[in-house]
């Protein structure tokens, strides 16, 4: 699923229209943006819980060359899933 036909989909279910259901999905993606920058924790009982980690500064290889290259520290967004989203999937 792509976001229009997540779009779509809301709209349907909310009977709301596309442009109401477009809204909403961009204000939920930006203040959940906006929540991690901050470092903060987003979470959805039920769902799952966005987070905010460091990655450290390491070494790797360029796979063409084999030379080793310094990749620089970086902070990276994580997904636990929920309980429920968890056993929806694993049925």
């Amino acid at each position: 699923m792509n976001k229009s036909e997540l779009i779509d989909a809301m709209a349907a279910d909310a009977g709301i229209s596309k442009g109401a259901a477009k809204k909403a999905l961009e204000s939920f993606v930006g203040n959940v943006g906006t929540t991690l920058q901050k470092g903060g924790r987003v979470s959805l009982v039920g769902f799952g819980s966005w987070s905010v980690s460091k990655r450290a500064a390491r070494e790797g290889r360029n796979p063409q060359t084999g030379k080793t290259i310094k990749i620089a520290a970086k902070n990276v967004v994580k997904f636990k899933p929920g309980a429920e989203l968890d056993g929806s999937v694993n049925k």
